[in-house]
């Protein structure tokens, strides 16, 4: 989890002190025409280590760092970064369903809505209160609906792929749970590939492979 905090701290950085954030964002952020039409499905994933501001980046980092630290300490390091990334393409490919073509965006929100989904249902299962974490996703989906630019559907994307896939990865360390965790990481990528595959096959057939 530091890693990943680092990681993005670092890519900020960098894109910050070179005065390349808007460049980052047109050459690496979540731009579904792009996916579509010049087949950068990699965008899919470098989005979510893009920001737009420092307060945008550390509001994400603050989430990751406080659901992140006990999520990987019940889950694991490996099933911890399984559940970031799949959670984080999740995000991003209910992102490339229902955002505008030409719309552009970038953050980790997706992969921390997955964190907050896996932990009502790690929680759940270990009969630890929640209450605190539904009123977080509250507050949050508001200001995904009532401010400008921020891309909600990424949110809910997240939230929902990190809730399923905790499902599989919240078990018991034995050969029955790392079968379910594998089962569990398997499925939710071959879902997503063949959402993005589909999304393209429309897209493409809307406007004609035209960007």
């Amino acid at each position: 989890m530091q890693i990943t905090v680092a990681i993005n701290f670092l890519i900020f950085a960098i894109a910050w002190l070179s005065d390349s954030i808007n460049f980052f964002a047109t050459n690496y952020g979540m731009h579904p025409a792009a996916i579509a039409f010049e087949s950068q499905t990699w965008r899919l994933l470098t989005a979510g280590f893009l920001h737009a501001s420092w307060l945008h980046l550390i509001f994400n980092m603050v989430l990751l760092w406080t659901l992140g630290s006990d999520l990987e300490r019940l889950l694991g390091h490996s099933k911890f970064a399984a559940l970031y990334l799949v959670s984080l393409l999740g995000g991003s490919v209910t992102s490339y369903w229902f955002s505008n073509p030409g719309s552009f965006s970038v953050g980790a929100s997706g992969a921390v809505f997955g964190l907050m989904g896996a932990f009502l249902v790690v929680g759940s299962r270990l009969n630890q209160e929640t209450g605190q974490i539904w009123a977080l996703i509250g507050i949050n989906v508001v200001i995904g609906f009532l401010a400008p630019g921020i891309d909600w559907r990424a949110h809910l994307g997240g939230l929902l792929t990190g809730a399923a896939l905790a499902w599989f990865l919240a078990r018991r360390p034995s050969s029955t749970g790392k079968a379910s965790a594998v089962l569990g990481v398997i499925t939710a990528l071959a879902i997503l590939q063949w959402a993005v595959t589909a999304r393209t096959n429309e897209l493409l057939f809307l406007y004609g492979g035209i960007a």
